[in-house]
């Protein structure tokens, strides 16, 4: 059986099954993220639900995982040479449990680089510009009264959609026929923006046509409809 007690965060969280990898998550677009993945592979898990309703994130045993206060993380009892990994950041964790299955990312080296240059593209700018819209459409920030951050990262969600719909363009997946990484980081965000965020008229989405119908295919997946409600909200 594995030992994780050299990881303070399962104290708070003792893990049932040591010897699985451990997840420390919330429903969030990123969250999904690394649930739908372990989904897709079917490597063995153990979720935790991180409630920010508690605080948790913000909690000493979390920092002790993720020193920045956020979700997803993991602890991966079976790491690199046999010994436990902690990661944080949803990217890094999509490419290190790609890595290590040998699934959803292609294994020619230039057909890799180029899913991960577009996980990049999805860390950098959709989740920041479609989370800062989401906040200025929908939480705190409707209520202040100069509305040129928000007509901001409409424009800029505007864009980046549009380089996700020429991406598309005869192509089923990023990554032409093959589902990879890149479909996985930004399928619970482009969900999030027309759903939760109430952004689908705002930002036109019905015109960007390649992705409407790509959102479609992912959300049809079966993985993909068990990780998006793993763990279970509070």
């Amino acid at each position: 059986m594995s030992d994780l007690s050299a990881f303070p965060i399962t104290k708070r969280w003792p893990a049932k099954h040591p010897d699985r990898l451990q997840l420390y998550s919330l429903p969030t677009p990123n969250g999904v993220k690394v649930s739908i993945m372990l989904e897709e592979i079917g490597l063995p898990y153990e979720v935790h639900l991180i409630d920010f309703g508690k605080d948790d994130q913000k909690t000493p045993e979390f920092l002790t995982l993720n020193p920045n206060g956020k979700i997803p993380a993991i602890i991966d009892p079976n790491g690199p040479g046999g010994k436990p990994l902690g990661l944080f950041e949803s990217g890094a964790i999509l490419e290190y449990l790609a890595e290590k299955t040998g699934k959803l990312l292609p294994a020619d080296a230039a057909r890799r680089y180029q899913t991960i240059q577009w996980v990049q593209f999805q860390m950098g700018g959709i989740g920041p510009m479609f989370g800062q819209l989401g906040y200025f459409n929908k939480f705190a920030g409707k209520e202040i009264a100069d509305k040129r951050p928000l007509e901001r990262y409409v424009a800029e969600s505007k864009r980046l959609l549009g380089v996700i719909e020429i991406r598309l363009d005869g192509r089923q997946w990023i990554m032409d026929d093959e589902y990879t990484i890149a479909d996985i980081a930004m399928l619970g965000w482009v969900r999030n923006l027309i759903g939760f965020y109430e952004a689908r008229d705002l930002v036109g989405f019905d015109h960007f046509k390649h992705v409407a119908a790509w959102l479609e295919r992912g959300l049809a997946r079966p993985a993909v409809q068990r990780g998006l409600d793993i763990p279970k909200r509070p």
